[in-house]
């Protein structure tokens, strides 16, 4: 992989039980490998972990030799884990300290930007799919990779919604319409004796005056004037679960946004072949983002 000396971009993709068949993956590597990616935050690494992580190495090297890593499957839990991967020409890695958690394990690598001195928190989260208060627990755990000042940038399905719903530009989500009771009992919460969309892992990530994280796609949609950035991203495949929502987010903490250029929506055709999610694509100006991980907390 040779790399661009001006833009970072980065992405982040839901691939449904990892691809499912050979020919079925080799066509979400291609298309993910079309946009380059300098980090890549994967959920759904299903069966990536067997035989020596095979397919885990397999997705790396076509994606151009990216450095790969995941965490480990746990007896009990959920047999689809998240995982990071990274452009060793851009960047050293420093560390991987993955968080546990009592469903999905957070993927949690550190790296730095060669020539910078400042360590850049890498995450790949996919919250809780049955259980509100503890896609709350994961959300707050995601707060402490900004702790103490440090820079951060995190990819996730969060199985659930933005909290500033007036900005958004996919269809309302109307509860009293979605024919699955499941989904209805796993995203709703409730508010004032009313059953509602839940958002609180939105809220608690990116919401209120001191805001943890920035909502990229938010930031790209509303500031950068780039609608598209907010188009939704989940389910692409049912029905019977109300017209599909942004549920995939990529955020980072606030020193972030000046050096954010778009964001992209990828629902194509072949996307929708291979999965139910679509690919977020995060670009950055490189020159900007050399800049952060120079700069002292």
């Amino acid at each position: 992989m040779t790399c661009d000396c001006t833009e970072l971009r980065v992405a982040c993709w839901n691939l449904d039980h990892n691809g499912g068949s050979g020919p079925m993956r080799r066509l979400a590597h291609r298309i993910l490998a079309s946009y380059k990616p300098h980090i890549v935050f994967r959920q759904e690494l299903t069966g990536a972990w067997d035989h020596g992580k095979r397919a885990l190495y397999e997705e790396a090297t076509a994606l151009g030799g990216l450095f790969p890593f995941m965490v480990a499957p746990r007896e009990g839990r959920s047999r689809n884990p998240t995982g990071v991967m990274v452009d060793p020409h851009l960047f050293e890695i420093v560390a991987q300290t993955d968080h546990d958690l009592p469903w999905k394990a957070i993927c949690h690598v550190q790296v730095r930007l060669k020539g910078c001195p400042r360590t850049l928190h890498l995450a790949s989260g996919h919250l809780c799919h049955f259980d509100p208060d503890l896609r709350a627990t994961e959300a707050r755990r995601l707060t402490t990779l900004a702790d103490h000042g440090r820079t951060a940038l995190m990819g996730m399905d969060g199985n659930s919604y933005p909290h500033r719903t007036a900005d958004e530009v996919s269809k309302p989500l109307v509860w009293a319409e979605v024919e699955d009771p499941v989904h209805f009992q796993h995203r709703t919460i409730e508010r004032n004796g009313v059953r509602v969309s839940d958002t609180r892992p939105s809220e608690i990530l990116t919401g209120g005056p001191k805001a943890v994280f920035t909502d990229l796609a938010h930031h790209a949609g509303t500031v950068l004037r780039q609608p598209g950035a907010l188009a939704p991203t989940a389910s692409l495949k049912r029905t019977d679960q109300g017209p599909p929502q942004r549920i995939d987010w990529l955020v980072a903490t606030p020193d972030w946004a000046p050096a954010l250029r778009r964001v992209e929506v990828i629902d194509s055709e072949d996307v929708r072949r291979v999965t139910d999610h679509a690919l977020v694509i995060a670009t950055f100006d490189l020159s900007c983002v050399h800049g952060i991980l120079t700069t002292a907390a």
